[in-house]
C-alpha cells in the first residue's frame, strides 16, 4: 500500500491496517456495493472513518447503499471538476443515447411507482428498437455509443427473457452517486424529458437564484 496512506494507518495495529486496507480495495474496485458483513473496516465507525480518511485522499467518498452496504464514488466537488474538462465526458452521441436508457429504464417505470425514487438502476430495460425510434443516429452511431457506455460501466445490457425482450438498463457506475449528484441527476433527468414543464421551470428558477448553470 503506498506511503500515501500512511498517516491514516500509523495508529493501528497489523491486523486492523489488513482490515481498512481490504475494506478500501473493496469498495473502490467491486463493481456493485460490498455488504458490511464481510468488511470488519466497514461495520466499526473507527475503521470505517479511516476507510473515509483514505478515499478523500485520492478526491473519493464513501457511499451507503441500502443501509448495509457501501461503495466508493468522487466527491462532488471533484466531480463538477471532472465535468469541467472535456476529456472527462462522455460525448454527445454517449450522453443522448444515455438519456434515453435513463428515461425509459428510470424515469417512465419511476412515474408509474415501479421504482423507489431514489434508484437510479432498473430492472425495466430499453429495448434496442425503442432507442433506435428514439434517435436519429444511425444504426452504427448508436451501436458504437451503446459499446462505448457499457465499457465505462453506463449502461448494462440485459438479455432476454421467455416472456419478455431485452435492452439496456442504467450501469454499475450509478451506484457511486453522492446524494448530491443524485439529486443533480434527477433534475437534468427532468429538464430532458419535460423541458417545458412547470418542474423543470422550478428547477431552472431554482439553479439561477443560486447562480447555476441551467
Amino acid at each position: 500500500m503506498s506511503g500515501l496512506y500512511e498517516g491514516v494507518l500509523r495508529g493501528f495495529d497489523e491486523r486492523r491496517r489488513a482490515e481498512v486496507v481490504a475494506a478500501y480495495m473493496a469498495v473502490e474496485h467491486a463493481a456493485e456495493p460490498v455488504p458490511e458483513v464481510r468488511f470488519a473496516a466497514l461495520r466499526e465507525p473507527a475503521l470505517r472513518r479511516a476507510v473515509e480518511q483514505m478515499l478523500a485522499l485520492n478526491g473519493r467518498t464513501l457511499i451507503r447503499s441500502e443501509q448495509t452496504r457501501w461503495i466508493s464514488g468522487y466527491r462532488d466537488e471533484v466531480a463538477e471538476a471532472l465535468a469541467e474538462d472535456p476529456a472527462c465526458v462522455p460525448g454527445v452521441r454517449e450522453r443522448a443515447v444515455l438519456t434515453l436508457v435513463l428515461i425509459h429504464s428510470v424515469a417512465i417505470p419511476r412515474a408509474a411507482g415501479q421504482l423507489a425514487d431514489d434508484s437510479w438502476l432498473s430492472p425495466h430495460p430499453t429495448p434496442v428498437d425503442e432507442l433506435r425510434r428514439r434517435t436519429q443516429l444511425p444504426v452504427g452511431e448508436l451501436e458504437a455509443a451503446l459499446r462505448r457506455l457499457r465499457l465505462a460501466g453506463l449502461v448494462a445490457q440485459v438479455k432476454a427473457g421467455p416472456d419478455e425482450a431485452g435492452g439496456f438498463v442504467p450501469g454499475a457506475q450509478f451506484h457511486r452517486l453522492t446524494d448530491a449528484a443524485r439529486r443533480r441527476l434527477q433534475e437534468e433527468l427532468i429538464l430532458a424529458a419535460g423541458p417545458d414543464s412547470p418542474l423543470a421551470a422550478a428547477i431552472r428558477a431554482r439553479r439561477r437564484g443560486r447562480g447555476e448553470s441551467t
